[in-house]
């Protein structure tokens, strides 16, 4: 009698602890359904997420170019709008540069061009190129050039974040050929990419 006395205590304790894992188990699951993190993953913006960027275009020792640009984190990429002025009439290169720094007299200190996955110098729209390589803005006769582009290789979030870089306008055109930089001249205007709250 004492043995199945025993054995059904057991076994009743046994029940109790698998109901109990059971609730646990569906307590966490729910938990980690209401964390930040699942959320983000579910395409809910993070509230550190970066949605727009600005830079102002200050020039550079002996050029008067300047001009704003902004960035827009999109679905398929970044919007690039520019608006330049005091240009020479024609095709100058524009690219970001690895560093958020133009405060060199050349902007030298703003690095080479920003190139995370180490690829060759090219086109926007050649299948390798730096994720800095934006082409040419085009000026008209007036010095003004805009430009309003999405382009899907860059990004305002995560390791490969525009964000904290520079951007900078060349005196001459990109040939996307030159390696490293398409043979784009002197650096006219440079401004650091700045996230906006």
């Amino acid at each position: 009698m004492k043995i199945i006395t025993i054995i059904t205590a057991l076994s009743l304790t046994l029940v109790l602890g698998l109901n109990g894992c059971k609730k646990r188990e569906v307590y966490e699951e729910n938990t980690r359904l209401q964390s930040p993190a699942h959320l983000e993953n579910e395409n809910n913006p993070s509230p550190n997420r970066i949605t727009q960027a600005t830079a102002t275009l200050s020039p550079t020792e002996g050029n008067q170019v300047s001009g704003s640009v902004s960035f827009t984190q999109m679905d398929n990429g970044v919007q690039v709008v520019a608006d330049i002025q005091n240009l020479t009439p024609g095709e100058h290169g524009f690219h970001i540069h690895e560093k958020g720094d133009c405060s060199a007299h050349d902007a030298s200190s703003a690095g080479g061009h920003f190139n995370p996955t180490d690829k060759k110098h090219g086109s926007p729209d050649d299948p390798e190129h730096h994720v800095g390589d934006l082409g040419n803005v085009v000026a008209d006769s007036r010095g003004h050039a805009r430009l309003n582009r999405v382009f899907s290789f860059l990004t305002l979030n995560g390791v490969d974040s525009i964000a904290g870089k520079s951007i900078i306008v060349h005196a001459d055109r990109d040939d996307f050929v030159s390696q490293p930089s398409g043979n784009s001249g002197a650096r006219q205007a440079c401004g650091v990419i700045q996230a906006e709250e």
